[in-house]
């Protein structure tokens, strides 16, 4: 592959408009997620009722208003993930025209994959991290103890949890990003392995719900497994 050096914007005025060019993206981003939240709220009732099937967990409201406003979050996340493909459309088709390594032809491509790693990393949090978290967390109650769970909190978890996992499993792609445009390459991060796992245990134990070692390893093997993923990548994509 011979394609030429990574050419970033060094002049301040290519600062500059890099910046105007993500503070457009992002402004768009921004409608479309909001668009997408006005039709996720006639959804979102559906939605945290499957959710509360799915984990087993009994909720309360403490305020009038807590329910109607866990309605509004769920919607307002569910439109910031019903956009995310635009989004990361509109990031990567800016990234041509600063960096020479980053090449049209290959955008298509990188916005294939980073939409799929998304909702991989989204449904691996549904179907594995968050009903066994969760489970874990309610065992502890006892005849003595019940667990009063605010619907507004719990909404507020579990859309952290879906967003984290959906932008955490973006991890190849970031690898084979950074590798093209120039910024690092494969034998250089290969030689930091040992540091990348304790990296991938740290973000383990912040995105894991539970303590528990079999939860934070049901987090970082996948994880771990990325990584290596997107060192096998930037070998193949580097310039």
């Amino acid at each position: 592959m011979t394609d030429s050096a990574p050419a970033p914007p060094a002049e301040a005025g290519g600062h500059i408009e890099l910046l105007e060019a993500l503070r457009r993206v992002l402004i768009r981003s921004a409608i479309v997620a909001v668009g997408f939240a006005v039709g996720g709220y006639y959804i979102a009732e559906p939605v945290l009722v499957r959710l509360q099937r799915l984990t087993g967990v009994e909720m309360v409201a403490y305020g009038l208003p807590d329910a109607f406003f866990a309605m509004l979050k769920m919607a307002l996340v569910m439109g910031l993930v019903a956009g995310m493909p635009y989004t990361f459309y509109g990031l990567l088709s800016i990234l041509p025209k600063f960096f020479a390594g980053f090449r049209r032809r290959v955008l298509f491509g990188f916005w294939i994959a980073s939409v799929l790693l998304f909702v991989g990393g989204i449904l691996f949090c549904l179907t594995v991290t968050l009903p066994y978290g969760i489970k874990f967390l309610l065992g502890y109650q006892s005849q003595h103890v019940a667990a009063l769970i605010s619907v507004k909190r719990f909404v507020s978890f579990c859309l952290w949890m879906f967003l984290g996992f959906g932008l955490i499993f973006e991890l190849p792609l970031a690898m084979m990003l950074l590798a093209r445009i120039g910024l690092v390459n494969a034998r250089q991060l290969g030689r930091y392995r040992r540091y990348a796992v304790l990296v991938i245990f740290i973000v383990a134990a912040v995105l894991t719900p539970t303590p528990d070692i079999l939860n934070m390893t049901l987090m970082a093997a996948p994880l771990y497994l990325l990584f290596e993923i997107g060192l096998l990548g930037m070998r193949f994509w580097s310039p």
